[in-house]
């Protein structure tokens, strides 16, 4: 069995990771994983003769020679290297974990940092037990700043992925309802979530917390913050400034207005984020604004797009219950006579799911919207007459090529599971 440090020191010479053998790259370090329905180190000689420089594989019988290196735990080892890695860095590191916006965020981030620091983020949304070890280990000694991104759907997982990162400084940016099957209750969401922020209070690192968010600023107490908000004590004080969908967010201090590309006021936190990390390192204003009215959303996440004469809003990467109810409220207040509501199933929301979904359909019925799509298994259960239900998204989408839409903004959502991107062919 090899040692970490040992790993270590071949991975100096061949600091590439790889996973997976069909992008291979010539001289990595493959880590035979397993899955439910796959066992990596089968893969071991194919990796090799792709042009692997070492395979990890942690089954005897797939050793085939000396670049096959054997460990008990491919994964675990894999964690390892990150964490032995990430020890060996001095640089900042951003954690971002929280129920909505985290990736918004993170990319914003990137986008403000990048303008003034070599600047390295999640890819994605890896950002589970595999995908924040293979980030902490793209980290090569170019990176002055880095970004990881965390995610949960399990009590104590970001407790668990900052023992890897090792983050310095932080922000979660809210907490809400998402994944109940596997937290269980709304109480170890939280506590799964602020170990982010008992994580850099250990090292003495700074937050950046939402000022309005009263859950948030009692688990940040004690620790260094930076905040935003509208709150008048926020550092960073920003307004949202009322025009058409995309989201433009005021700002006294400098007498300016940032127009962004993002549909819906929600995203007012995550812009406010941004300009609150970019303060922080210094980064002029107009270097901030420049940055945030650039960054285009193509991840079907709070995704303005035209049709015709409809106005999308793609927002299908994934539902819970609170990006649900702000997406509703925010096209609600849109004022247009045609507005359309295309919604799929919330997924793992485990025994509260008729309630959670009952409660979505009883908001589109106080903020009488008439022309109604549900799509899936869960709304069908739930009282939600007049309003249209359909169980896949082919039977919709046929529904709707029967239609004629035109002059409507129509707001698509679901969980990432029902694929809702799908049904924008046919509109």
């Amino acid at each position: 069995m090899i040692a970490t440090v040992d790993l270590y020191n071949i991975y100096c010479q061949y600091p590439t990771i790889s996973t997976d053998t069909r992008n291979i790259q010539k001289d990595c370090i493959f880590f035979c994983l397993k899955g439910a329905n796959f066992n990596g180190n089968q893969f071991a000689e194919e990796a090799l003769k792709k042009g692997a420089a070492y395979v990890i594989v942690d089954e005897e019988k797939y050793v085939l020679n000396e670049y096959c290196l054997l460990v008990e735990n491919v994964l675990e080892t894999l964690q390892s290297l990150a964490r032995f890695h990430r020890k060996q860095l001095s640089i900042p590191v951003i954690g971002i974990t929280g129920t909505n916006g985290k990736t918004t965020t993170k990319e914003l981030l990137h986008s403000v940092i990048a303008t003034s620091y070599k600047v390295l983020s999640t890819k994605g949304n890896l950002n589970n037990h595999i995908g924040v070890p293979l980030t902490i280990l793209a980290i090569t000694k170019e990176i002055e700043i880095a970004i990881i991104e965390m995610g949960a759907n399990h009590a104590h997982e970001i407790e668990f992925l900052c023992d890897i990162a090792l983050p310095t400084m932080g922000i979660i940016t809210n907490i809400g309802k998402a994944h109940l099957e596997g937290f269980g209750s709304i109480e170890v969401i939280t506590e799964t979530k602020t170990a982010l922020y008992r994580a850099i209070k250990k090292v003495n690192g700074t937050v950046f917390v939402n000022r309005d968010d009263d859950l948030l600023m009692h688990y940040a107490k004690g620790i260094k913050q930076i905040t935003y908000g509208t709150h008048p004590s926020a550092n960073y004080i920003g307004n949202v400034e009322e025009g058409d969908m995309s989201c433009k967010v005021y700002l006294s201090a400098f007498n300016q207005t940032v127009t962004t590309q993002l549909m819906g006021k929600y995203n007012f936190y995550n812009i406010m984020a941004a300009i609150a990390v970019g303060g922080y390192f210094h980064i002029p204003f107009l270097k901030i604004q420049t940055a945030l009215q650039s960054y285009t959303p193509d991840n079907c996440r709070s995704q303005l797009m035209k049709k015709a004469t409809n106005t999308l809003i793609l927002d299908a990467y994934n539902a819970n219950p609170s990006s649900m109810k702000l997406a509703i409220e925010n096209v609600a207040e849109i004022k247009n006579e045609n507005t359309i509501l295309i919604l799929g199933d919330m997924k793992e929301l485990g025994e509260d799911s008729l309630k959670e979904h009952q409660a979505i359909v009883n908001l589109i019925e106080k903020n009488k919207f008439t022309r109604v799509y549900l799509v899936g298994n869960e709304f069908a259960l739930t009282d939600h007459l007049p309003y249209l239900s359909f169980s896949t998204i082919e039977e919709v989408s046929q529904h709707i090529t029967k239609e004629k839409i035109e002059n409507a903004v129509i707001l698509i959502k679901g969980s990432r599971s029902m694929q809702m991107e799908r049904i924008v062919d046919y509109i």
